[in-house]
């Protein structure tokens, strides 16, 4: 671990616990190469990001209230997909495949834009915080101004008569942070998935509250919310 002279005073409080505790009775021994500094920690609450703790919230309690026996992901947090194999069978679907050792788990590599599923065929899907990234480039994908519109129409076109997608990403002023992500308007999702019915809009706003339910002015007027929409076909 290097330490400059210019950045000791921020340091110093982590050298004094060091030095402490190395005269502890009892204590582990202490030497500079296995330092791993852990500054500004000490807070008075726990910090959360609140956009993935509410979504994976929401979409787990609907799919564990559907009662399905098989459900498809395509490209969400790793962690949602492992507590989700605790209650249903998981295929798993991205460009990076994940290579763990779960019960009830596939992964298989694929694309959201050329899912390996047939017209129709899947009746349980999910897709958070995933199609706002399409086309920037982010994940050495192809840089391409339709990504989102793309991905929602291939959601679209394998899902099932009378399944349900539970589909998560940014909403606000429509804008491209590039090349992180994109924000859309909750309308521009609407028209994107076309024909599908909206059964539920919730909403993580601005001030990291989480609201189930919520109307779509909401989410028109946030600067970075999290939109949460529940369709079905």
């Amino acid at each position: 671990m290097k330490i400059r002279l210019k950045h000791l005073g921020h340091y110093f409080p982590f050298l004094l616990e060091m030095y402490r505790y190395k005269r502890m009775p009892g204590a582990e021994a202490l030497s500079w190469r296995n330092m791993y500094p852990c500054i500004g920690e000490k807070t008075a609450t726990t910090s959360f990001d609140t956009h993935y703790f509410y979504q994976d919230i929401w979409a787990f309690r609907k799919i564990r209230d559907s009662g399905v026996q098989e459900h498809v992901d395509v490209g969400s947090k790793v962690d949602f997909i492992g507590f989700l194999t605790t209650i249903t069978r998981v295929t798993f679907i991205d460009i990076r495949p994940l290579q763990a050792e779960l019960e009830n788990f596939t992964s298989l590599p694929g694309s959201i834009l050329s899912m390996p599923y047939e017209d129709g065929s899947l009746h349980s899907l999910s897709c958070l915080h995933v199609a706002e990234h399409i086309g920037l480039g982010r994940f050495g994908d192809p840089l391409d101004p339709l990504g989102t519109v793309k991905a929602c129409h291939e959601l679209r076109r394998i899902l099932a008569p009378g399944g349900n997608l539970y589909f998560g990403l940014p909403v606000g002023r429509p804008r491209v942070c590039f090349n992180a992500h994109r924000i859309h308007s909750p309308d521009q999702i609407l028209s994107y998935f076309g024909d599908l019915e909206l059964k539920e809009f919730s909403l993580v706003g601005d001030d990291g509250h989480f609201t189930r339910n919520t109307e779509l002015d909401r989410g028109r007027t946030a600067k970075y919310g999290c939109g949460l929409f529940h369709f079905t076909k």
